[in-house]
């Protein structure tokens, strides 16, 4: 038997799975495009009453930088109204990653042209026009960095591809770096509260070699400041325990951990919850390769203001060449780190594998046994499953799992097939 949940956005099977951000990026973008098409516009017409070859240059490669930032807003206007298109089977959630892949592919194009020329012009110098070409070059830097700054919104909050791992469905928080430390006659043990895509639990990890409990023989109780009190079981997780049953909030209690040697007694405070949505899980690269696009452009202003000003200073002409050698070995770097992260989504790369593994864990700590299971990623911060499952219990169908699984955010959309332990046998 099989079954759907769909979830976070629209209703019913309507497989909407669209990033949180998607209209605001969507307008961003397309005020980049305006911007860009404006200063296109008066470098062209200005050079060409001027007289300006230089002007009129600049004003061309304004277009390509405009040009590529249409892939980005297109995407992002077909994925919106599409998104209800039933012949998108998982719905249009990708496009943001295929139009990723194809910027990259645009930047590696740009950064090899940049190579060529800046090669070209090391065996065959040509003359500068440093008058005119130093302030084109800080008028680009301008409109990039204003390009830079409406893209992330004005907070300057927008990251084009760090992750640092923290996630709790969208707004998570890891307690990961406050460890607590049993010395116990057995060993040196650390109990610390976990989550990384799920909601937090319990984890105890020998902190000394040889170290090792056995997950029946121990337990966790937390007592909140008002007396309540709550036992968590534990299982082995190979290496470590690690709590059935979440960990409610808020996480400040006294925990008094049961050991065959006695009971340790640990706190536990609240902390502030630092936030992460560019994980490999929500991260929009639909927005990000728009990013990268005016981060290089304007990284290739500074090296190229730099390489002039030198080149004029100190009659380094080489400068000028060495400082676009410098430029496209940056723009390859991030265009490989965007087409090899946008690639991997494409080919239904799982980019979460904690989250499959606690997926498999759910289901078998209640004593059934995970046949086949797929965890990959519909869109910004929409995860899919495909999981069968073999049990004993007669009772248990797809919606009893659709239960356990609905506590992982994040995960939008789940197909869930049951069929007898005895079936396999």
């Amino acid at each position: 038997m099989s079954d759907f949940k769909d979830a976070a956005f629209g209703a019913g099977h309507d497989h909407i799975f669209l990033g949180a951000g998607h209209e605001k990026n969507e307008r961003k973008t397309w005020a980049v495009i305006a911007l860009c098409s404006a200063m296109m516009l008066v470098e062209i017409v200005g050079g060409s009453m001027f007289g300006s070859l230089a002007l009129v240059a600049d004003g061309l490669h304004m277009s390509t930088h405009a040009g590529a930032m249409l892939i980005a807003a297109l995407a992002y206007t077909y994925a919106r109204k599409h998104a209800s298109d039933s012949r998108f089977v998982f719905g249009t959630g990708k496009l943001g990653d295929l139009a990723g892949f194809t910027s990259a592919i645009v930047l590696a194009m740009i950064a090899v042209l940049i190579g060529y020329e800046a090669v070209s012009r090391f065996l065959s110098p040509v003359p500068i026009h440093f008058g005119e070409a130093i302030p084109i070059a800080v008028v680009g830097l301008l409109v990039n960095l204003a390009s830079v700054w409406l893209l992330s919104g004005g907070d300057h909050g927008h990251s084009h591809g760090h992750s640092h791992g923290h996630g709790h469905g969208h707004d998570d928080h890891a307690h990961e770096d406050e460890v607590q430390k049993i010395f116990a006659p057995s060993g040196v043990f650390a109990v610390s509260i976990f989550e990384d895509g799920v909601p937090p639990v319990f984890r105890i990890t020998p902190a000394t070699e040889g170290s090792r409990l056995d997950a029946s023989a121990v337990s966790v109780t937390t007592v909140r400041p008002d007396g309540t009190q709550q036992v968590f079981a534990l299982a082995d997780r190979g290496g470590y325990l690690e709590s059935k049953e979440d960990i409610p909030e808020p996480h400040a209690f006294k925990a008094i951990v049961r050991m065959p040697d006695g009971e340790h007694e640990v706190e536990f405070e609240e902390h502030e919850h630092g936030h992460d949505a560019h994980d490999a899980a929500t991260r929009d690269h639909n927005i990000r390769s728009a990013y990268i696009h005016v981060m290089a452009d304007a990284a290739v202003s500074v090296l190229a203001i730099i390489g002039l000003v030198l080149a004029r200073a100190f009659g380094w002409l080489w400068m000028d060449p060495l400082a676009g050698v410098v430029g496209a070995l940056v723009i390859a770097n991030w265009s490989y780190g965007l087409m090899r992260d946008t690639g991997a989504i494409l080919l239904d790369m799982n980019p979460d594998r904690r989250m499959a593994e606690n997926v498999r864990h759910a289901i078998e700590d209640r004593g059934d046994k995970v046949v086949d299971l797929h965890v990959w990623r519909v869109g910004p911060g929409h995860m899919s499953a495909v999981v069968s499952v073999a049990t004993s219990e007669s009772q248990r169908d797809s919606r009893f799992y659709h239960a356990v699984l609905e506590r992982f955010k994040g995960l939008s959309h789940v197909t869930v097939e049951v069929q007898p332990a005895q079936a396999l046998a």
